[in-house]
């Protein structure tokens, strides 16, 4: 009989463990058959894209930039253009004299270079400089309470580096299991499992963030820590009632 108590008792324990009660803060799980994508060197290649909401910064020149040189001069410094832009939600951006130009999922450089080109027809070779000064991505370092949205001042920076910029992977992280999200517009988000605790897991930590990724330590779970601080007000609320209990049948 008392053998049958103490397997009935841990099972609840297992069943409360397994649901949402214990781990109701756990975001972005993935069941444990799910298929991650594969993480591909061309990943730690690849520039920074310009994507929608991203605010970019456009300075024109003429004559290959000569300009620059001369800023010094107020006269001169009227002979270039010095905006910043919202890239709109359809990947567009409105710029002077040109109207709007499609913008989103070009690099820095082939968007320099884009600009330069349209530019031509208005400018003797125009030398365009562009900067992107809202780069941001999601890093949940393995403490709900440490997310941070990080904004980037590099253009190819690492999935290592926006760890490192956020304190690096907190005590309860997993670094063996560290999700990179990258959302697709109107397309499934994709998600590559890193594991950064051993020397080859540099190779996968070099990969660029990009726009809007999420960078995703799972946490671990303390499941006797957990059970203690859930279970603790339930023993104290039996206890009281069962003392009340004592002490309204001895006054009887």
């Amino acid at each position: 009989m008392r053998f049958l108590k103490y397997l009935l008792f841990l099972s609840a324990v297992f069943w409360f463990s397994s649901c949402k009660i214990f781990r109701p803060n756990l975001m972005l799980k993935t069941p444990k058959d799910y298929t991650y994508d594969k993480i591909a060197d061309s990943l730690s290649k690849q520039d920074y894209k310009i994507d929608f909401n991203d605010i970019i910064n456009v300075r024109i020149f003429s004559n290959d930039g000569f300009k620059i040189v001369d800023l010094a001069s107020s006269s001169q410094m009227q002979r270039w253009i010095d905006l910043d832009y919202v890239v709109n939600r359809d990947g567009t951006c409105k710029l002077p004299l040109i109207g709007r130009v499609r913008l989103a999922g070009l690099s820095i450089r082939e968007a320099t270079e884009y600009l330069e080109q349209i530019y031509a027809d208005y400018y003797v070779k125009p030398f365009v400089f562009m900067t992107v000064t809202n780069k941001r991505v999601i890093v949940f370092p393995g403490n709900g309470g440490a997310a941070k949205v990080l904004y980037l001042t590099n253009n190819n920076t690492t999935v290592i580096e926006a760890l490192a910029l956020t304190g690096g992977i907190a005590d309860d992280g997993k670094a063996y299991k560290v999700k990179l999200i990258r959302n697709q517009d109107n397309q499934k988000p994709k998600v590559y499992l890193m594991d950064l605790s051993k020397i080859e897991g540099i190779a996968v930590g070099n990969t660029v963030v990009l726009a809007h990724d999420i960078i995703y330590v799972e946490p671990r779970y303390r499941f006797a820590r957990t059970l203690v601080a859930e279970i603790t007000p339930i023993i104290s609320l039996i206890s009281t009632t069962f003392l009340l209990y004592t002490l309204v049948g001895r006054v009887k």
